[in-house]
């Protein structure tokens, strides 16, 4: 039997950034990962794989509906997806790849192979067609992600009925497209269908989108994504999901009551979330058990009811987010070599990858009214900045919210392009505890996005944006 001090159950982002600053730290380390390629979900049939056919996606439809007024006259443009599919599944095998030079680098041992516990410090790995081996730690971490989430009464036959994972392997534009659920993953997708040329139709249960983030960014993004055609039914139930002659067919029906009815189209993408995946663990083993939602407990070091067993990422719950997971196994490791790091999951930011981009840190305004906390606002429309009209970049808006009385920044949400990486100063600028009026006396370069922030800034401070 091989003996390690730290064993990593899953390859994702918490479980192979762990096995990196492990090694990095001195520990002998072995990262387990069932399937043939490393990364998890986000590498192979998430964030990534996605992203890159949101790029693809929108330059094809910048090249339909916006090169012209930039004096660019394509012609005759032709769109082919079995193309972008190929781009998208290059990059996927280039970032993998990367993971696996990482491993060689660092000396981290990797064990292809199903992973469970035989006893708290004994993992069994199960290969096909190979004798099974067994490895032990004195410490191990549990990273095993999450699945989509699919209910009963959807038929789930991943033909057409599919979730995430089909729905970025589709080689063949539909015509038409049904999506279960307007938050993250199903605006992305929806997003990518809609510019490529189908019609695209959200059915969400709750009163709007994206309903863990800020209203206001919620309303502000609909803007665009209608007007690109994306069609929403917001408070309606949708009952079941199923396959009727090469068509996916749902029964939904108003959530307040009303009669139920049908909606059909050639595919339905199930996006309602994810559930934590410990299939096979055989935690029962390790003395461990999951919670009534499935999640793994854990306490504030993310040690599990084994003190030496740490769970991080999707299966523990909180934010499903692939940086949130790798912080936390940064966390655990710096841990385990005496060092005293910190997780501050507040300050975790949230990044919605339609265009414009929606990105979001800190206390929405939802959540300070239910806290009852004195605080102010401060708006700025991207439409009011020389660099958006400049690029055609004209949704969005930043809005920051400010503690009342000192000024402290609690929340800052951004919609509007490059969002996503405008949120890093945000994340920066909470992280120091930053006031609205420190951040509106930093020099911002013109002409940026960025400026839309000081702006923002200098409305929550004094009401006086310079450009509105």
């Amino acid at each position: 039997m091989q003996k390690f001090d730290l064993l990593i159950i899953g390859s994702g982002p918490g479980g192979y950034v762990a096995a990196i600053r492990a090694a990095q730290l001195g520990m002998k380390t072995a990262l387990v990962e069932r399937y043939n390629t490393l990364g998890g979900t986000c590498l192979n049939v998430g964030c990534i794989p996605s992203k890159a056919l949101l790029d693809s996606s929108e330059h094809y439809y910048q090249a339909r509906t916006e090169f012209a007024e930039h004096g660019i006259n394509t012609g005759s443009l032709k769109m082919d997806l079995a193309q972008m599919v190929a781009r998208k599944n290059s990059v996927v095998e280039q970032t993998v790849g990367g993971i696996d030079y990482l491993m060689k680098k660092n000396k981290v041992e990797v064990f292809h192979g199903h992973g469970s516990f035989e006893d708290s410090k004994t993992v069994r790995i199960s290969r096909k067609g190979e004798e099974d081996l067994l490895l032990s730690a004195e410490n191990i971490i549990i990273a095993t992600g999450s699945k989509p989430k699919v209910p009963p009464a959807f038929e789930y036959d991943k033909k057409r009925i599919i979730t995430s994972t089909e729905a970025l392997q589709l080689t063949k534009l539909p015509k038409s497209m049904l999506i279960i659920g307007a938050g993250v993953i199903g605006l992305e997708l929806g997003s990518v269908f809609s510019r490529l040329g189908t019609e695209v139709t959200v059915v969400e249960y709750l009163e709007r989108a994206l309903p863990t983030m800020d209203k206001d960014c919620s309303k502000e993004i609909l803007r665009p994504l209608k007007k690109m055609g994306m069609k929403f039914l917001f408070k309606h139930q949708v009952n079941s999901a199923k396959t009727q002659r090469n068509k996916a067919v749902i029964n939904l029906q108003k959530r307040d009551g009303g009669e139920p009815f049908e909606l059909k189209a050639d595919y339905c993408l199930v996006a309602i979330g994810r559930r934590p995946y410990t299939d096979g663990l055989h935690l029962a083993k390790a003395g461990l058990k999951t919670d009534e939602k499935g999640f793994i407990p854990v306490n504030e070091r993310l040690q599990t009811a084994q003190p030496h067993i740490y769970a991080l990422g999707d299966v523990i719950g909180g934010a499903m987010l692939a940086h949130k997971a790798e912080e936390e196994g940064i966390f655990v490791v710096e841990q385990l070599a005496g060092q005293k790091p910190a997780m501050h999951y507040r300050l975790i930011p949230s990044v919605v990858y339609t265009w414009p981009e929606v990105a979001s840190v800190g206390y929405t305004e939802e959540e300070l009214k239910a806290e009852g906390r004195a605080y102010k606002t401060g708006k700025f429309p991207f439409r009011a900045l020389g660099r958006a009209r400049a690029s055609g970049d004209l949704d969005g808006m930043v809005k920051v919210l400010a503690d009342e009385k000192t000024d402290e920044l609690l929340g800052i949400h951004i919609v509007g392009a490059r969002a996503a990486d405008l949120i890093a100063m945000a994340v920066a600028l909470l992280e120091y505890r930053a006031s609205a009026e420190d951040a509106a006396r930093i020099c911002y370069a013109h002409p940026t996005f960025a400026e839309a922030v000081k702006e923002a800034m200098l409305d929550a401070t004094e009401k006086r944006p310079l450009h509105i």
